[in-house]
């Protein structure tokens, strides 16, 4: 009798998915919470999950694609391609050639088939997304965490790159580069793009910019993509899930380097064509119309990079007044992060003994503040840090307020988050509680 299925090895370097972890973490709570009478709630400040509405054009294209049952091109649908290119071009400057655009299934996947496809030892910056390490443990693939400083805000420099490879043996490494930046909010500017690419052109680095934020940039004119300073090198990845809102529909697109186009294209292809055929071809067909010039979509992206703007500033701004904690102020996307550091020897007094544990302990009762913290985010042990995505509101109603009378204030914005993201403040204020108990011993972990 068969009881025992053997997995491969390689399964069991994967930890547990963000989502996955901190639904668990959440349910444990919920079910600690009501062997005590207590009516549990909590402030998610967890997942990065675009608020918002499909903008209507693309919903509306999907329920006519519906009918687009056949097999598409493993690279994508040419039409798309060439919507793609030309999006690209409109918004960022990239040359639109649709022979360089490659549609996948999401940047998520996107990214496991170029590390699947291309050689070479993965640099990935810390704080860190928490989707980069996982996959490169799963495909076997060495990785080096390069810690930053929050002196620069987080952000990778050319120094940072210098001395990592003064202690590296000469090879093709790849860098993962995450602007904006989940989880601290940073955009980086052109000259530091610049400096970093003068770096990876000298020592044959290859980037993979992970650009999937970029039309979230608070200020937009000032993004500049990697693919315009180190265009010979860099895979630049985005999709729809986040600046249109549609992270379901699981579509992303990479802008390849000049450098070895069709040598690139083809192995995707093949690998493409061996897992999963093609992306779904309906999606494809009505993703044409996020691509495509569209007034209704650009409308879309301008309102909710302006809600994204008031809400992470706003809150970010509650929490930089709890006294004691760093807190990086977001240029772009969901998130800005935390440093908690100044209290590491109360949270060791009080039990929480690594940046782990620091999450569990939010998450306790009687706070109930979920985030995301420690090893998903490559921190050592020692680092106390967490991620905060301001997500956490009814985004077709903000959405629906602020076309019909847009704050003209600082004191209107903040009354506007306070209307319509209230749970986001409380969520401030019970990060303050939390640390009081803390500093006063009052907390205990377990």
């Amino acid at each position: 009798m068969l009881d025992n299925i053997l997995l491969e090895e390689n399964i069991d370097r994967i930890t547990m998915p963000e989502n996955l972890a901190i639904g668990l973490m959440v349910a444990e709570q919920h079910q600690k919470c009501s062997s005590i009478g207590c009516d549990f709630d909590y402030f998610g400040f967890a997942f990065g999950q675009s608020p918002f509405h499909v903008p209507p054009p693309l919903a509306r294209a999907l329920e006519r694609a519906a009918v687009k049952s056949g097999y598409a091109d493993a690279e994508g649908i040419f039409e798309l391609r060439k919507a793609a290119a030309g999006f690209n071009a409109r918004h960022f400057g990239l040359a639109p050639n649709p022979e360089r655009i490659i549609i996948g299934p999401g940047t998520k996947g996107l990214l496991f088939l170029l590390f699947s496809i291309l050689d070479g030892e993965i640099i990935i910056p810390v704080p860190s997304w928490i989707g980069y390490a996982p996959q490169a443990n799963f495909l076997g693939k060495t990785y080096h965490p390069l810690l930053t400083s929050h002196d620069n805000g987080y952000k990778l420099t050319a120094e940072d790159l210098v001395s990592f490879l003064k202690k590296h043996d000469k090879k093709q490494y790849l860098l993962v580069l995450n602007n904006p930046n989940n989880p601290t909010g940073a955009v980086y500017s052109k000259d530091e793009l610049s400096s970093i690419a003068a770096i990876c052109r000298k020592n044959g680095i290859v980037v993979l910019s992970d650009e999937i934020y970029a039309l979230t940039t608070f200020n937009f004119s000032a993004f500049t993509s990697m693919g315009i300073v180190y265009p010979e090198g860099t895979f630049v990845l985005s999709g729809l899930s986040k600046d249109r809102s549609a992270g379901g529909y699981r579509l992303g697109i990479c802008y390849l380097p000049e450098a070895d186009c069709r040598k690139i294209k083809m192995g995707f292809k093949k690998l493409a064509a061996t897992v999963y055929t093609n992306v779904t071809t309906p999606v494809q067909w009505a993703a044409m119309a996020a691509y495509s010039e569209n007034d209704e979509i650009e409308e879309y992206i301008a309102i909710t990079r302006e809600l994204h703007r008031i809400m992470g500033l706003t809150v970010s701004k509650e929490f930089t007044e709890i006294e004691g904690l760093q807190v990086t102020k977001p240029e772009g996307g969901f998130y800005f992060y935390i440093d908690f550091n100044s209290f590491k020897d109360n949270l060791k007094f009080c039990g929480v003994n690594n940046s782990n544990q620091l999450g569990k302990a939010l998450i306790s009762h009687p706070h109930h503040i979920a985030t995301v913290t420690g090893d998903s985010l490559l921190l050592p042990p020692d680092n106390y840090g967490a991620r905060i995505a301001f997500v956490d509101y009814n985004g077709q109603r903000a959405y629906e307020a602020y076309k019909n009378q847009r704050p003209s204030s600082s004191k209107e914005e903040i009354a506007f988050v306070k209307e319509f993201a209230p749970l986001m403040v409380e969520g401030a204020a019970a990060v303050s509680d939390f640390l009081a108990m803390v500093k006063e011993g009052k907390f205990k972990f377990s």
